[in-house]
């Protein structure tokens, strides 16, 4: 199979692309809407399941423990069950969901702060579109 050229590669520079695949893997596990929710608020502090899905609001049960899953799959989130009755299972950020609470964190505000302009943005897109 012929090289391909990645889009960040500068000319001549002939970087084996395959260091690209675990990057896109990893972006598709930790970018989606949920994961994101779920990482920013236990940035704020270990959760139970139910007020997690509280704190996050629109989640259904199901997807809230499927992205849980994936969390503590990839590292994220540790799952602690303390053997009480009932058990009471806890989640909270590793020392790798923390680094990636950060990223998060930066997005969310950066997010809160240009929400204007892009409101502004896509309302001017309309207004052109609306004028063709």
């Amino acid at each position: 199979m012929p090289h391909q050229e990645s889009t960040f590669q500068k000319p001549g520079n002939r970087e084996d692309t395959r260091s690209c695949e675990p990057i896109s893997r990893m972006l598709a596990r930790i970018s989606d809407k949920w994961t994101l929710l779920v990482v920013r608020v236990l940035g704020n502090g270990p959760l139970r399941f139910n007020a997690l899905k509280r704190e996050i609001g629109e989640i259904s049960q199901k997807m809230l423990a499927s992205t849980l899953r994936d969390l503590e799959e990839n590292g994220f989130v540790t799952r602690t069950v303390t053997p009480t009755t009932p058990p009471q299972v806890e989640y909270a950020l590793t020392d790798l969901g923390r680094d990636f609470w950060e990223p998060v964190q930066a997005l969310a505000d950066w997010t809160h702060a240009n929400s204007p302009r892009i409101d502004a943005a896509r309302a001017a897109y309309a207004a052109n579109r609306a004028a063709r």
